[in-house]
C-alpha cells in the first residue's frame, strides 16, 4: 500500500492561493466537492484522521463505498494517489494543513495566529501545496 500520510509536516497554502483568509467551501449544485467534503471531515475532528483515512473517506463519499471498507481502501491505495499538497483547501482556499507526529492532521486557516506560529516553526517541515498553474517560462 502507498501512503500519502506525512509526519511532523506544515503544508502551507500554494503560492498561487487566490484567498487571503480562509474560506469555508461550498458544495455545489450537484452535491459535495471535494473541498467541502475535505473541510467537512477535518473541521470537526483535528488531529483524528491521517492523510490516507481523509483521502480514501472522500473517495468513498463520492462513489458510494463504505469508508470502513478494508479491501476497498487497499484496491485503492494499490496505486498512487496524490497527496494533501494537491488538496483544493491548500490550493484555492486558504487553508494549510498540520500533520502531527503521528500522521493525524488539521486545518490551520491563512491568517489566524495558530498559522502564523506554525509555518515559523523549526521543528517542522515546511512546505507548500502545489500551484494551481505552471509558472510562466522565463
Amino acid at each position: 500500500m502507498k501512503s500519502t500520510n506525512y509526519t511532523s509536516t506544515f503544508i502551507a497554502v500554494a503560492e498561487d492561493c487566490p484567498a487571503i483568509n480562509a474560506q469555508i467551501p461550498q458544495a455545489a449544485s450537484k452535491g459535495p466537492t471535494i473541498a467541502s467534503l475535505q473541510h467537512e471531515l477535518l473541521s470537526g475532528r483535528p488531529y483524528e484522521l491521517t492523510s490516507d483515512d481523509l483521502i480514501f473517506r472522500v473517495h468513498a463519499l463520492r462513489k458510494g463505498l463504505d469508508p470502513d471498507d478494508g479491501e476497498a481502501r487497499a484496491a485503492f491505495f494499490s496505486t498512487s494517489q496524490a497527496c494533501l499538497r494537491s488538496s483544493p483547501l491548500a490550493k484555492r482556499y486558504g487553508w494549510a494543513l498540520h500533520h502531527e507526529a503521528d500522521g493525524r492532521v488539521a486545518l490551520v486557516g491563512l491568517g489566524s495566529e495558530l498559522h502564523d506560529e506554525l509555518s515559523r516553526d523549526a521543528s517542522l517541515t515546511q512546505t507548500r501545496a502545489l500551484r494551481s498553474r505552471r509558472r510562466a517560462a522565463s
